[in-house]
C-alpha cells in the first residue's frame, strides 16, 4: 500500500508541471503526507475542459456512503480491481485524477516486531505523479459537499519488492493526457497502472520520525544507516 508520501513543490510549479489552472489556497512543501490530510489533486474541470489543481482530502468515499468513516480505509485502491471493485469503478470511470507527489514512504518488515521505513523516489525529478480517483460526497443532513481521493497501486519492481509487496502507480508525464481524458474518448487506461521502472527510481532507509505523522520536516528524508 502507500500510507505515507511527501512532496517537495509549491503550488505554481505544480501547476506548470501540469498544465493545469490554479485557484487561490495556501500550499507548502509536505515532507509526511498521511490519510485525512488535504493535498493537491490534479483534474480536468467538468465545466471548461481544462485541467485544474484541487485540494481535497486524502480518504476516498463513495458518493454513495451514508457517512465518512469508510474514508479512513478507503486510501489505496488496486489498480487490478479498481476498474470492477463496487468502491471505486464509477470514480475510474469518470473522476480520475494525478496526484503531484516528489515521492513515497514505504516500511520493510524486518522480523517480528520490527520494521525499517525507506524513503522512495524517481531519480532525477523533483516531481511525479501517483494515478488516483476522486469522488465527491454529500452530506444528507448538511448539504455540504466533501470532495476525496485515493492513490492507485500496482505490483512493485524489482527495487521495491525489497521493501514492500505494493507500490503507487507513477504515471510519466507522456501518460497524463490519457489518464485525464473521459473514458468515452479513449481505451480504459488500466495498462497504464504498471510499476515504475526500477532503473529510474532510488531508495534509501530513513529514520523511524517518519511513523508519526506529526514529524513533517525535511530531516525526515535524511538518509540512516
Amino acid at each position: 500500500m502507500c500510507g505515507r508520501y511527501y512532496r517537495q513543490s509549491d503550488k505554481q510549479a505544480i501547476a506548470e508541471h501540469f498544465a493545469a489552472n490554479l485557484y487561490d489556497f495556501e500550499l507548502q512543501d509536505s515532507y509526511n503526507i498521511a490519510p485525512q490530510s488535504t493535498q493537491p489533486v490534479v483534474r480536468v474541470n467538468r465545466d471548461s475542459g481544462e485541467r485544474e489543481v484541487a485540494l481535497l482530502r486524502w480518504g476516498l468515499i463513495p458518493y454513495w456512503s451514508n457517512d465518512t468513516s469508510i474514508g479512513y480505509s478507503n486510501i489505496n485502491a488496486r489498480g487490478e480491481t479498481v476498474a470492477t471493485s463496487t468502491l471505486y469503478r464509477e470514480a475510474f470511470k469518470r473522476r480520475r485524477c494525478l496526484v503531484p507527489a516528489s515521492g513515497f514512504y514505504e516500511w520493510k518488515k524486518l522480523d517480528a516486531k520490527q520494521k525499517q521505513p525507506y524513503a522512495v523516489r524517481v531519480k532525477d525529478a523533483s516531481l511525479c505523479a501517483f494515478a488516483g480517483v476522486w469522488e465527491s460526497w454529500k452530506d444528507k443532513a448538511t448539504q455540504q459537499t466533501l470532495e476525496t481521493y485515493s492513490i492507485i497501486t500496482t505490483e512493485p519492481n524489482e527495487l521495491t519488492a525489497a521493501i514492500h509487496d505494493r507500490m503507487p502507480a507513477i504515471l510519466p508525464r507522456r501518460d497524463y493526457a490519457r489518464w485525464l481524458a473521459p473514458l468515452e474518448a479513449a481505451r480504459p487506461p488500466i495498462d497504464l497502472l504498471r510499476p515504475y521502472p526500477a532503473e529510474e527510481m532510488i531508495a534509501w532507509k530513513v529514520g523511524a520520525e517518519v511513523g508519526n505523522a506529526r514529524n513533517d520536516s525535511p530531516e525526515l528524508l535524511r538518509e540512516c544507516a
